[in-house]
């Protein structure tokens, strides 16, 4: 449902204007697709296994669509979400209830209802993800990637292309050219994929869901790294420092959102590194699904000094060594954690 809803509004941004987009406190774009995912997560869960018993740390707050001078965008909100019985107060009591602070004890939900937003914007890639936490502990994790194409190579295709392509052959109702659902449970040892349902139809299960697994890869000449897009959130200079001297010789995949974690998973890559600026904090929504995912699928997710992310502390992956690094399997891991040690000092990061 949320990555039907987040298609439509994206395919209205493309078309018409950029009025749909908000400002946050820290400057990154928000749409009204954010809301709409986040009170549609909210309301399901919470129906379905009672107000009670859920709790949602996510990643927008209430408090815009509360202010008086937002009754046009909370309407907006609300018209995105045809099929179900929430009108103005509804939506806002969903969000509201987003208010877990995480931490080590008991059971929360981790959601970031596009992670991605400026490749949302742009038309290019972006995620919707739920990960739920127990203990510290991850232990479920679901990543909707409605523009993730079927076709890998796609993935390095500039988003106005795919436009381009796209209008040109028109895919029929029946096609699955693009758009997934990947998940994962603790310990199960399978990660599994689904095309996206369309609108008209309903879920059924068993699905056609089938399972996917890293890449066999460990040559770092074959192997294919992503990054993030944009340079704010990750050093380019830096990983491609550590590519050059592990002998990673293809270019970089830079990709928007937690859709890195599902080319790893499903093998169309084999590393992914981030090394965000100093005093960046990591925020728990933003790896949560992708790591327990990328791990049952057979890899290997760590910090930069080979420890385990930590999702015990709250809103933030306190204590992360240096960066992120993420590998199809543990021989590429090995060496780059050993790049990392060997370089570090002489960066400037």
């Amino acid at each position: 449902m949320a990555c039907f809803l987040c298609q439509k509004v994206q395919e209205s941004l493309i078309s018409k204007t950029t009025s749909q987009v908000q400002a946050k406190d820290d400057n990154s774009p928000v749409t009204i697709a954010d809301w709409s995912v986040q009170a549609t997560v909210s309301w399901i869960l919470s129906e379905t296994l009672g107000r009670r018993n859920v709790a949602i740390i996510a990643e927008e707050d209430v408090q815009t669509l509360s202010k008086t001078d937002s009754a046009g965008l909370l309407e907006a909100v609300v018209q995105t979400l045809p099929g179900t019985s929430l009108g103005s107060s509804e939506v806002l009591e969903a969000i509201s209830r987003c208010n877990s602070t995480g931490g080590p004890n008991g059971r929360f939900w981790a959601l970031d209802p596009v992670d991605g937003t400026l490749g949302f914007v742009r038309g290019d890639q972006y995620a919707v993800a739920l990960a739920l936490i127990e203990d510290g502990e991850v232990v479920l994790g679901v990543l909707g990637c409605p523009n993730y194409p079927m076709r890998k190579e796609w993935l390095s295709y500039h988003h106005r292309y795919h436009r381009i392509i796209s209008k040109l052959t028109p895919p029929t109702s029946e096609s699955w050219d693009k758009g997934c659902v990947i998940y994962a449970r603790r310990g199960s040892g399978e990660a599994w994929m689904q095309p996206l349902i369309q609108g008209h139809k309903k879920l059924v299960w068993p699905n056609s869901a089938t399972p996917v697994k890293v890449s066999t890869i460990e040559n770092p000449a074959l192997a294919t790294f992503c990054e993030p897009v944009e340079k704010a959130n990750s050093s380019h200079s830096f990983t491609a420092g550590l590519a050059h001297s592990v002998g990673l010789r293809k270019q970089p995949l830079r990709v928007y959102s937690m859709v890195k974690y599902a080319a790893i998973a499903r093998g169309d890559a084999e590393v992914f590194m981030k090394f965000a600026r100093a005093g960046y904090k990591e925020k728990i929504w933003d790896h949560a699904a992708g790591v327990i995912i990328i791990q049952e699928a057979g890899g290997v997710v760590t910090d930069a000094g080979g420890c385990p992310l930590d999702f015990s502390k709250g809103m933030y992956l306190e204590g992360l060594d240096r960066g992120i690094i993420a590998c199809a399997g543990g021989k590429l891991h090995e060496k780059i954690i050993g790049a990392v040690d060997a370089s570090w000092n002489s960066s400037s990061l």
